[in-house]
């Protein structure tokens, strides 16, 4: 009985994954580290759920705005060099079929097995043999703007919205200690997540975000306090 070999590697989550750990950790660093200014400013509830409110939103969009543009501008060029790899197929592919056989050499076949391999890929999609061996565009990696543009925007407002939600159940003379402690463990399980997506291990990448991320807060903590102060 014939089986078929399947297996699911972590490199096909690549794309989403860094988009939706990015966003969720900006959303939770750039809001917390906004309220904590913000409290050490001496504000009023209102006002620290004002500033953290705005602060998702205009992160939101920006997050999408930016990912967008950014990926796009990724995808731009793999179209340009897609585009000018077929004309060179078009104009000389018996060039384009030794540069492929090199490639192979280069990466341990012998001359004859590489010829052969690149002849068959050649006679069928040879687009996708260069793209694949050549430029280094697969499904894997191919930019996809909207994706990263959506799923960044929607981590970001899930990652804000925690801060923002500890402010609201929390007195205010408690909001500082409250929103920093529960920003740190925000961020401690996302860095769980994030490496248990990606098949790492989690030490690294949990003391990673919350070492940056309790930076951020007590900087930011400690320009609300100097900036109440001279107010």
């Amino acid at each position: 009985m014939k089986r078929s070999h399947f297996e699911n590697h972590v490199i096909s989550r690549i794309g989403w994954m860094r988009a939706a750990v990015l966003g969720a950790n900006d959303g939770i660093v750039s809001t917390a580290s906004l309220i904590m200014g913000v409290a050490a400013a001496g504000s009023g509830k209102p006002a620290i759920l004002v500033a953290g409110l705005a602060g998702l939103v205009a992160g939101a969009l920006s997050m999408a705005a930016g990912e967008y543009v950014s990926v796009s501008s990724q995808s731009d060029t793999e179209k340009a060099d897609l585009a000018k790899e077929k004309a060179e197929l078009e104009a000389s592919p018996e060039a384009e079929q030794r540069e492929l056989s090199q490639i192979y050499v280069e990466r341990g076949l012998t001359r004859d097995l590489a010829d052969q391999v690149a002849d068959q890929l050649m006679r069928g999609d040879a687009l996708a043999a260069h793209a694949r061996d050549e430029l280094g565009i697969s499904d894997f990696s191919t930019a996809r703007p909207i994706e990263a543009a959506l799923t960044s925007a929607a981590t970001f407002t899930v990652g804000a919205a925690a801060p923002l939600l500890a402010v609201f159940l929390t007195p205010v003379h408690w909001v500082m200690p409250v929103v920093s402690g529960a920003s740190l463990i925000f961020l401690a399980v996302l860095g769980a997540l994030g490496a248990g997506a990606g098949g790492a291990g989690l030490l690294k990448p949990v003391v990673r975000v919350v070492f940056w991320g309790a930076l951020a807060l007590a900087v930011t903590a400690g320009i609300g306090r100097v900036f109440g102060v001279v107010a």
